[in-house]
């Protein structure tokens, strides 16, 4: 039999593909800073362009609090004639200023003509209304024989000839009409009006800029991770290329050995082979014990863990100092149903409680078969405030095992139990037996506990 004939081997040199893996990394990292700054700016931008949006939303409920406020003083000084109302107006005009200050602050938005007629409407109008209110306010002032010198505005106004001839309470009227007419409420909405749609078309100026600040932020972030992606594929293939094929299955398979671990398929051809070749022969052990181990440790009739292992947790959780309690339980007069129905049927009731007993507890519970009909429950970490818990899962299995929907007889399950603070104490065994022993005394099919 002739040698098998080795395919001549193909590659490139290390040195050579490190020269190349490090020029191509230097290309990428420069081209993801480009894109990095890239990305900054346009999330300064819509940053921006959110603020503005954020902004304007403000101004336009400034404005209209600040133009409401005025109107507010200026009805109320013409109802009660109180000069504090014209204090109040004056402190909002020249010193507050907050519509001043919006309007102003609008101003400076770069916008087109049409919305910029808007806003120019809005001055305007909003000048007219003033006049209109300082004008009320001088006729009050004149009907009350009021000192306004500390108002320039009001005192420096002059009524016309037709209102000078009014008598005070003509006045006072002409001016309550002047700031309670239609023709005042329709500069004020026309001031609203003009306002809003200057606002309007300021966020959708904005929202636009967000919207395409967005869209090209979201290209750079696509390109980044792009490159991003290109560096990791060539750090990958770098690793992968140097280190992965000898360097670390060697480690891997020996740890691995160390361990009695399963090999990786990982590395060249070769080690594939090998470590293959060796998993084979590890699960095939592994399987062996594994059966073994599961029939020297379960029951092999209702599939639970048995006497044997039973015992061997009791002794383990000696060392363990955590709550627990233990049922021993009884299947009521199973010799009846051996007898009556035949030890198959007897089998098949054993069957059935060791399922309930595993479906009803925990996975965290240790169930198991210690002799003929009597069986086990270990119930980890629960205490004795927990007994009633316990109880209505007993009470619920003597109600299914007591009313079957299978063709199996009736019976009915016998519980004795007893609490532990401390782990599996040697007395435990003893209380809980003491325990069903009294379930047994007293008619059998119910759950009792230890009392001490």
């Amino acid at each position: 039999m002739k040698p098998e004939t080795k395919a001549p081997i193909k590659g490139i040199r290390l040195r050579t593909l490190n020269i190349t893996m490090i020029t191509v990394s230097c290309i990428l990292y420069i081209l993801l800073i480009v894109a990095s700054v890239h990305a900054l700016k346009k999330y300064d931008i819509m940053v921006s362009s959110t603020d503005d949006y954020i902004v304007c939303e403000e101004d336009a409920a400034l404005i209209a609090d600040a133009s409401n406020y005025l109107t507010e003083q200026i009805r109320l000084f013409t109802v009660t004639t109180d000069l504090a109302y014209v204090e109040n107006y004056f402190t909002e005009v020249y010193t507050t200023k907050r519509r001043d200050t919006v309007l102003e602050h609008l101003k400076t938005y770069d916008v087109d003509s049409k919305t910029s007629a808007y806003l120019q409407t809005a001055l305007d109008h909003s000048n007219q209304l003033m006049d209109m209110e300082i004008y009320s306010m001088r006729l009050v002032a004149a009907a009350k024989d009021y000192d306004m010198s500390e108002f320039p505005d009001v005192h420096n106004t002059a009524l016309l000839s037709e209102d000078e001839s009014l008598n005070p309470e003509e006045m006072i009227e002409k001016a309550r009409d002047m700031v309670f007419s239609s023709a005042y409420q329709d500069f004020k909405t026309s001031i609203t009006g003009n306002i809003s749609s200057f606002l309007n078309d300021v966020v959708d100026d904005t929202q636009k800029k967000q919207q395409k600040s967005t869209r090209q932020l979201k290209q750079t972030m696509k390109g980044q991770q792009i490159l991003i992606s290109i560096l990791f594929i060539e750090n990958i293939l770098v690793f992968f290329l140097i280190i992965k094929l000898i360097i670390n299955p060697l480690q891997i398979y020996v740890n691995n050995i160390k361990n009695e671990k399963r090999l990786e398929i990982t590395g060249s051809y070769e080690f594939k082979y090998l470590a293959l070749t060796y998993n084979n022969i590890f699960e095939l052990n592994a399987a062996n014990e594994s059966m073994l181990r599961h029939q020297a440790e379960h029951d092999p009739l209702t599939g639970i863990i048995n006497r044997g292992a039973f015992d061997q947790l009791r002794q383990l959780l000696k060392t363990k100092f955590e709550p627990l309690a233990l049922l021993i339980i009884d299947v009521d007069k199973f010799k009846l149903v051996n007898d009556g129905y035949g030890h198959e049927i007897g089998d098949q009731v054993l069957q059935k409680v060791a399922k309930l007993l595993e479906d009803s507890f925990r996975a965290t519970d240790f169930p198991a078969r210690i002799g003929g009909d009597e069986f086990a429950v270990i119930v980890t970490n629960v205490t004795v405030e927990m007994k009633s818990m316990i109880e209505n899962k007993i009470n619920s299995l003597n109600e299914m095992l007591l009313h079957p929907t299978d063709d199996l007889p009736a019976v009915s399950l016998s519980v004795g139990g007893a609490f532990s603070e401390c782990g599996f104490a040697d007395e435990l065994y003893k209380q809980a037996d003491s325990a069903l022993y009294e379930v047994k005394n007293h008619g059998r099919c119910g759950c009792r506990f230890y009392q001490g």
